[in-house]
């Protein structure tokens, strides 16, 4: 154990000496995934609970997909798929995206969590209170004023502890990128196994590293709902 943490510790964290690996690769790939699919997410859960089925179905359709195939499949298609088909491969700026993995990568790992953050965030806008929403009518809100005032900041505030299991679910899902040669964390691990074949070391400190992660993820959005959620606490 002590000789393959002298040898490849570096790797495990941030670097093999030529480019990013492990860990911050890992959170690289966890951070750019989450962000964009936290972004596209609000407009698409609007959309999604709109009364008007012409913006409604094609965002429920889009959910329905990538919340109903594996994660490893979507990569495959980005990875690989998306590049086998020659109008791609014509185009000057798809043919210089799909090239790069770790551009297939990030864009698989959006969509996939972009799907469930939509239904995350529609769902929490759907349990709001009639009268919060009434009230806010009243004081002269509609239109995007509504939902960029009251509607959205309360559904947001509200989905708290089900998107931070989407977060942990995503940063245990990162363990895919491996397949698109990306040196995450997962794929140190094998590498040092193959090298060395201590398997139980190699991936017992992958599991240490996501494990501490995961630790550190939870105790920040118990934080947050502290402070976001105390509304809802008991009141004396």
């Amino acid at each position: 154990m002590i000789e393959l943490l002298q040898e490849y510790w570096r790797a495990f964290l941030y670097t093999d000496g030529q480019n990013i690996t492990g860990l911050a690769m890992t959170l690289w790939l966890l951070s750019a995934s989450i962000f964009i699919g936290f972004i596209v997410s609000i407009p698409l859960s609007i959309a999604r609970v709109s009364p008007n089925v012409l913006i409604r179905w094609p965002v429920q359709f889009y959910t329905y997909l990538f919340r109903g195939t594996p994660l490893y499949i979507q990569l495959l298609i980005c990875y690989t798929g998306i590049y086998s088909l020659a109008s791609v491969r014509e185009q000057p700026l798809l043919d210089s995206f799909f090239r790069d993995a770790m551009n297939c990568t990030i864009l698989a790992f959006a969509l996939n969590t972009c799907a469930y953050t939509t239904e995350i965030f529609a769902g929490a806008i759907r349990s709001m209170a009639h009268g919060e929403v009434e009230a806010a009518k009243a004081y002269g809100l509609t239109g995007w004023k509504l939902y960029a005032y009251v509607i959205m900041p309360s559904a947001l505030r509200r989905s708290l502890p089900y998107y931070s299991n989407e977060v942990i679910l995503m940063l245990h899902s990162t363990t895919v990128a491996f397949t698109a040669t990306i040196p995450d964390v997962l794929k140190v691990a094998r590498d040092a196994n193959s090298a060395t074949f201590l398997t139980f070391q190699s991936f017992g400190i992958a599991a240490l590293i996501y494990l501490t992660v995961t630790f550190a993820l939870v105790g920040l959005f118990r934080l947050a709902e502290r402070r976001w959620l105390a509304f809802l606490g008991p009141t004396h």
